[in-house]
């Protein structure tokens, strides 16, 4: 019983540290997709007054 229960229990430890990793990769991606979108602007080039 008491093997079954520490298998158990390491199971359980193995999938939470999956998880959070999973889940650290995942917002790291955001945030480099973040930091590296194309900044775009809708209203285009300005021009200059002289012009």
């Amino acid at each position: 019983m008491f093997k079954k229960l520490l298998v158990l229990t390491a199971a359980v430890a193995s999938g939470i540290a999956i998880q959070k990793k999973v889940r650290d990769q995942r917002a790291e991606q955001e945030l480099w997709a973040e930091a590296t979108d194309d900044v775009r602007s809708t209203s285009g080039p300005k021009a200059s007054p002289g012009n």
